[in-house]
């Protein structure tokens, strides 16, 4: 790599639709916000000739400088596709968020992708839910890149980055983690800083200088050399490790001089399986100029580094009822294989789909079936349908360029499909099947809302709908004992995202309620009550009477009704009818307007009339006995208690534990994970861990995970309890 002569390639590097497999390369950047992916986008674009200047998209569509572009790129909430064309490959780059908050955007880019470029500013580092990503993608084997940015920062070195990312990257094999390229300094400025000028290619020991605009390549000179030579060896060395050819270490150690061909034949091998991760450094263009620094060689690493879709397994692939299915993937000549990555909506187009081509070839106009994506729990609809493709197209910017079909291998966007959403499957009408859903994170940040008014009330369903079809990582819930319209979202910029396309898109106007929990009621002792319903007001009357008696039961019992009435004091067709309305006001609660549980109600007597005694007399007596009872009762407030499993790194385990328990936790155990972390298992009061998934985040620096489930009710402490009281008391 880097011993090639490069033109610009002008308008050939806008690319549009792939004719096979092998010349598409799917790549995505991953990096925390601020790291420089949309910039170094940018610069990618630009030296691949899909822009004429730095900010402007020919013909139109995404104009900006650099300054907005980087501005964007701190609020970017979405994933986005850019496709550029170089030496006769299209490069599809889906440049995905940096922040938390949108990590179901970044999955559905990791989904997408067949390689990833992690973007690490030299001025920031690398932060913890880097490594995290980096951890996935090691687990499922994805070739990884490394790009350092920000190098114009005085206080920048790309060699103390290449330190640290092999530190933090390289797990058991630092040596796995090495740069292809030095920088090559400019003059030293006043502040001592020198900047970043152009490279130096460690294989070729050629110097690739940036600093006239254009790329021009030269000979070191020999001042340079022991300084290349020795960067040299050691990435000889760690590529030599990782070939195929066994002898080669051997042969090397022995004296034998290697070819740069080999070498480079290697290197790609190495980066197309995942096993050797090199690291470039890049930076934008400077104003005028047609390259950025160190886009050549990215864009060269890309094209023969990174491995193309008929190398990357793709995901298990099954009929709707879930038989395997075998295909040869991307293969166009195969069975019709697609998957919808994005959804996103347009206000002159309406819906577009990125979609991602594993099998087969999409047509416009072609009639697709359409599978579900196993988020139903989500609020999502399970899909089982036939649509027809509407247009199909490439973007850039704003624009969207026509084609008529995309192969295995590509991606495109589809316009008007109105029944997929994301994580959903495309096959052939004839011929329908569902890939294996991509791993979502748990939306676990509560937020209640309710319409603004009336007109707003009458839209919300179908916003919230078309809401959560955009995104899988959005929970909808319909709380049925606090009445409550819930959206369940990763974090709080999640959640203003949430809100603001509900007003910008859908024109929805909502208010945020504090969120409550599922409380339940409970006797603290046995009590006994009796219902008198007795009216006579002209015609028929109505006449019940019953006597029961409640005990307590232990959690998890739920309402026992036992009958224990003599001599038919009250009549057997009644009985059910005194159930029924002691369910009923159990429903509704006896004190505080939470249901009751975990109790028995021992119907002990009563009295009918043989004319007047009827099914809702006894009903209403039932309830008004419970009601009863319960006045003479301790009644005991029940919260909701969850199973919480926190994954964290070593260094914020008392922490962790000592947060846990200031919110009236019980810490029941710890067990060691891999990659020096620790899993601490706690049961928590549901309602102290409202906003948990912004406070672990803030308390373990983004570097934590953590699932809760619902376990059980238990009593709530009497001081918290009479607040709430008193809350519910004062919002009468």
């Amino acid at each position: 790599m880097g011993d090639k002569a490069h033109t610009h390639p002008g308008a050939a590097g806008r690319a549009t639709a792939a004719d096979h497999p092998t010349s598409v390369r799917n790549v995505v950047l991953v990096g925390h916000a601020g790291s420089g992916k949309t910039t170094l986008v940018e610069a990618l674009a630009l030296t691949a000739g899909a822009l004429n200047r730095a900010g402007r998209v020919e013909d139109g569509g995404c104009v900006s400088d650099y300054d907005e572009m980087e501005h964007r790129q701190q609020r970017s909430v979405q994933l986005s596709l850019v496709p550029v064309e170089w030496d006769g490959i299209k490069i599809n780059i889906l440049d995905t968020p940096g922040y938390a908050d949108f990590v179901g955007e970044l999955r559905a880019g990791l989904r997408a992708a067949d390689a990833a470029l992690f973007v690490v500013s030299a001025s920031d580092g690398v932060d913890g839910s880097t490594r995290m990503v980096w951890d996935e993608c090691a687990a499922v084997g994805m070739p990884r890149a490394i790009v350092v940015t920000h190098l114009e920062a005085a206080r920048a070195g790309f060699e103390e980055m290449t330190r640290i990312c092999a530190d933090a990257f390289g797990g058991d094999d630092p040596d796995a983690v090495l740069p292809l390229y030095l920088p090559l300094h400019g003059p030293q400025a006043p502040d001592g800083h020198a900047p970043v000028t152009g490279l130096i290619g460690l294989l070729t020991r050629k110097l690739f200088d940036y600093a006239g605009g254009e790329r021009e390549e030269s000979e070191p000179d020999e001042e340079r050399l022991p300084l290349i030579d020795e960067a040299r060896s050691m990435l000889i060395e760690g590529i030599i490790s990782e070939s195929e050819d066994e002898t080669l270490m051997e042969r090397y150690l022995g004296g034998e001089e290697v070819d740069v061909k080999t070498l480079v034949e290697d290197l790609e091998r190495a980066v197309a399986r995942g096993v050797f991760f090199p690291v470039l450094a890049a930076a934008p263009a400077a104003e005028g100029a047609r390259q950025g620094l160190g886009t050549v060689e990215l864009l060269e690493l890309i094209t023969r580094g990174f491995p193309t879709p008929v190398e990357r397994a793709a995901p298990r692939v099954t009929t709707p009822d879930g038989a395997p299915r075998e295909l040869r993937m991307c293969d166009p000549d195969e069975s019709l294989v697609a998957e919808v990555v994005k959804t996103s909506s347009d206000p002159y187009v309406g819906r577009i789909s990125l979609v991602r081509v594993f099998s087969g070839t999409l047509r416009a106009d072609q009639t697709v079936h359409v599978s579900g994506h196993g988020l139903a729990d989500r609020g999502h609809e399970d899909h089982d349908v036939d649509e027809r493709i509407g247009a199909l197209s490439t973007p850039f910017g704003k624009q969207q360029r026509p084609v008529s079909h995309v192969i295995a291998g590509d991606l495109a966007c589809v316009a008007k499909l109105s029944r997929a959403e994301t994580g959903d499957t495309l096959s052939a009408k004839d011929d329908p099947l569902l890939m294996a859903p991509w791993q979502m994170p748990d939306p676990l940040l509560p937020l209640a809302i309710q319409a603004h008014s009336k007109p707003d009330e009458d839209k919300l369903s179908q916003g919230l709908a078309r809401l959560v079809a955009e995104d899988p990582t959005m929970r909808l819930e319909q709380n049925q004992d606090t009445h409550q319209v819930v959206l369940w979202c990763l974090g709080e910029a999640h959640a203003d995202v949430a809100l603001e396309r509900l007003r910008g898109r859908y024109g929805v106007q909502v208010d945020v309620v504090p969120h409550r929990v599922s409380l339940r009621e409970t006797f603290g002792n046995r009590a006994a009550g009796r219902g008198r319903h007795v009216k006579q007001s002209g015609g028929h009357g109505q006449y019940a009477v019953c006597e029961i008696e409640v005990e307590p039961l232990p959690g998890g019992s739920g309402i026992e009704f036992v009958d224990e009435v003599v001599g038919g004091a009250v009549p057997r067709q009644f009985i059910p009818s005194v159930e029924k309305g002691v369910r009923a006001q159990a429903a509704k609660g006896v004190a505080a307007g939470h249901p009751l549980i975990d109790v028995r109600v021992t119907l002990r007597d009563g009295k009918a009339h043989s004319v007047d005694s009827s099914d809702a007399a006894f009903q209403t007596a039932g309830a008004l006995a419970l009601r009863e009872a319960a006045a003479e009762a301790r009644i005991h407030l029940l919260e909701p208690v969850a199973e919480v499993n926190v994954l964290i790194g070593d260094d914020y385990v008392g922490a962790v534990m000592s947060d846990l328990s200031g919110r009236r936790g019980k810490v029941l155990g710890t067990e060691q994970a891999s990659g020096g972390r620790t899993l601490v298992r706690a049961e928590v009061p549901e309602i102290e861990i409202g906003r948990y998934a912004v406070d672990l985040r803030s308390l373990t620096h983004g570097t934590a995970r953590f699932d809760r489930r619902y376990a059980r009710h238990e009593p709530m402490p009497p001081q918290i309890a009479a607040r709430l009281r008193e809350e519910l008391r004062r919002a009468s």
